[in-house]
This record gives C-alpha cells, sequence and structure tokens, in this order.
C-alpha cells in the first residue's frame, strides 16, 4: 500500500471514530493512536493532518454538498463509513491542491478506500457521488 493511500485510510479511519463518538472524542489523540497503531513506519504523517483539518473546517459546507448530490440520502443515513469517504473525497477535490491531488486521483482514492473499508455498494455509491460533484465543477468551469 502507498503510503499517500495508507495515510489517506488513517485519516479516513480517525474521522470514521470522531464521528461514531458524535464528534465529542479528542481528534488528535484519535489521530495519534490510529497513526501509531496503521502507520508506525511513516515518517511524514502530515497528509493525515492536512485532511482531517480540512474536512473538519469544511464539514457544514461539504456534508452541504454530499445532500445535494445524493438527496435520496440525507448525511445521517449514510453509513459512518462511507459519509467520512466522502467528506475526505470532497475535501481533496474541492479544498486540496490541484497539482498535488488531481480531481480524478481524488476521486479514485476515495473509490478505493470505500472498495477497502466500505460495504458491497459503497464504491459504486462513493463514485456516483464525487461524480456528480466533478462534472457539476467541469460544468462551471466552462461557463
Amino acid at each position: 500500500m502507498a503510503s499517500r493511500h495508507l495515510l489517506r485510510s488513517i485519516a479516513m479511519q480517525s474521522l470514521y471514530e470522531w464521528d461514531f463518538s458524535g464528534k465529542k472524542g479528542d481528534l488528535e489523540k484519535i489521530i495519534k493512536k490510529n497513526t501509531e497503531e496503521f502507520g508506525p513506519e511513516l515518517e511524514d504523517t502530515s497528509l493525515v493532518w492536512q485532511i482531517i483539518t480540512g474536512v473538519v473546517k469544511h464539514l457544514f459546507s461539504i456534508d452541504k454538498i454530499i445532500e445535494k448530490a445524493a438527496p435520496e440520502w440525507p448525511i445521517d443515513q449514510i453509513t459512518i463509513v462511507d459519509r467520512n469517504i466522502l467528506r475526505i473525497g470532497l475535501y481533496e477535490l474541492l479544498y486540496a491542491d490541484k497539482a498535488e491531488v488531481p480531481p480524478k486521483v481524488a476521486i479514485n482514492e476515495a473509490i478505493e478506500l470505500a472498495k477497502s473499508f466500505g460495504g458491497e455498494s459503497s464504491g459504486k455509491f462513493v463514485n456516483g457521488v464525487l461524480g456528480t460533484v466533478y462534472k457539476e465543477l467541469e460544468k462551471n468551469k466552462t461557463k
């Protein structure tokens, strides 16, 4: 597993744990624990922190985008795993440095996380939501 993919996995697991606790857990402790457990050999974990702080900073707007892109799925009815994978994917798609994380890489990484950690249809669901947002972004670029 490439280190960037592993770092995204750690970010997803940390966001999952935080979300599962009703966003009341100590996120910093959760991140440190998961980094030590799942990536003890990693020297640079700044991507984990960048993703998580970005998701938390933009949480309200990211969740609104999810609700708009998947109107039949209220945010609290999306599984915790899928919800946090979508948050990571949307953070990288909308707010991350495009030179560092091109849009298609952000989408593909989120789909891979969904296939690894989500349910049977998670990959398709994540692909559908992120694909819808990406198409909207591309359409707005040409206007």
